[in-house]
C-alpha cells in the first residue's frame, strides 16, 4: 500500500458523460504489461491510483430505491437489478478489482433488493435532496437492518427528473463546482456518490438519472437504445468508486485527503480516469460484457494499476 500524504490533492472526480458505446467488448493481451488492456490504449502508469490512507469497502452491499414509484416501469427495475447484480458479482470484472484490496481476501458484492419509493419526485432533484430522501427512506423502515458502514443506497431519479450536484444548504457536493464535466444531467451527468450523516449514523449512497431524450433534450446518458442499460453502467461506475473511495465526498467537505481510498492526483477516482483517457472515444470504455454466470451486462470499464490503463473481465 502507498503511504498516505499529507499533499494537498487537486480534486478532478467527474461524473458519468454522455457516450455512445460498442455493444461488443473485445479485449486483446498487451504484452508489455503481461496483462490484458482495453482496445486503444497504450499504459499510463503516472496516471494509476495511489492508496491515499482512507476507508475501502471489500465487502460490498447495495439497496436499489426507485424514486417516483409509480413512474417507474416493472420491466425497467427488473432489467436494472438483475444486471447491475450480476455485474458486480462478477468473478471476471473483480478480478481486476481485486488488486485494490491486499491483504483483505476476496472482495465480494451482495444485492440487497430493490423498492419502489411511493411519493412525488420534483422536476430537479439536487444534493439538497439526497438527505431527506435517504432520511425518509430509514424513517419508514425501508433499509432496516441495513450494515450503513458497507452498504451503498441507490437512489434512481424517475424519467424526466433532472439530476444536479447544487448544493444550496451546505451538505457538501458530489462533485466541486467547476470540475466535474457537467452540473446537471441536462449537460450530461449520469450519477454521483458520497456520503451524509443522519444523527449519528454515516450513510453511503449513489444517486442517478433516468436516461432518456425528451423533445430533443437529452438527460443523463442516451447511449444505448434503452434506458436501463445507460443506467446500469452509471451506477456500476457509482458502486465501484464507493468501494474504492466512498468518503471522497467527506474528504472535500473536511478539506482531508487522508480519507481518500484509492485516488489517482492526475486523474480522480477509478471510473474517472477511462472516461478522461477515452476522450471522444467514449465508447472504448462504455461496453457491453459477458458475465461468467451467463448474459451480457452493460458497464463502464475501471482504471487498472496492473495494466495502467482500462482494464476488462479476465478469468
Amino acid at each position: 500500500m502507498a503511504k498516505a500524504t499529507t499533499r494537498t490533492v487537486s480534486f478532478r472526480p467527474r461524473g458519468i458523460v454522455k457516450v455512445d458505446p460498442a455493444h461488443v467488448l473485445n479485449i486483446t493481451p498487451h504484452p508489455s504489461v503481461g496483462g490484458t488492456i482495453a482496445p486503444g490504449f497504450q499504459p499510463r502508469k503516472p496516471l494509476n491510483l495511489k492508496f491515499m490512507g482512507g476507508r475501502t469497502i471489500p465487502k460490498l452491499s447495495f439497496r436499489n430505491f426507485y424514486l417516483g414509484g409509480d413512474r417507474w416501469a416493472a420491466s425497467d427495475m427488473q432489467q436494472i437489478d438483475t444486471a447491475l447484480a450480476g455485474a458486480m458479482a462478477d468473478p471476471h470484472l473483480n478480478n481486476v478489482m481485486q488488486q485494490y484490496y491486499p491483504g483483505s481476501g476476496p472482495i465480494s458484492t451482495t444485492f440487497l433488493g430493490s423498492a419502489k419509493v411511493p411519493g412525488a419526485v420534483g422536476a430537479t432533484f439536487t444534493r439538497d435532496d439526497v438527505d431527506p430522501a435517504i432520511q425518509s427512506l430509514i424513517a419508514n423502515g425501508a433499509p432496516n437492518g441495513t450494515d450503513f458502514d458497507n452498504t451503498v443506497i441507490c437512489l434512481y431519479l424517475p424519467p424526466g427528473a433532472i439530476l444536479t450536484t447544487d448544493a444550496a444548504g451546505g451538505v457538501g457536493k458530489a462533485k466541486p463546482k467547476g470540475d466535474d464535466d457537467a452540473d446537471t444531467s441536462q449537460q450530461g451527468l449520469g450519477g454521483y456518490h458520497g456520503s451524509c450523516h443522519l444523527g449519528g449514523t454515516r450513510v453511503y449512497f449513489a444517486a442517478g438519472v433516468y436516461s432518456q431524450t425528451v423533445n430533443g433534450q437529452m438527460n443523463g446518458i442516451v447511449s444505448w437504445p434503452d434506458s436501463w442499460k445507460n443506467i446500469v453502467a452509471t451506477f456500476y461506475h457509482e458502486l465501484n468508486e464507493a468501494r474504492t473511495d466512498p468518503d471522497v465526498e467527506e474528504s472535500m467537505r473536511m478539506k482531508n485527503n487522508k480519507l481518500l481510498g484509492w485516488y489517482s492526483q492526475k486523474g480522480g477516482e477509478i471510473g474517472d480516469i477511462p472516461m478522461s483517457e477515452a476522450g471522444a472515444n467514449l465508447r472504448s470504455v462504455m461496453v457491453e460484457v459477458p458475465l461468467a454466470a451467463g448474459g451480457t451486462a452493460p458497464i463502464q470499464l475501471m482504471w487498472s494499476n496492473a495494466v495502467a490503463g482500462p482494464q476488462g473481465p479476465f478469468a
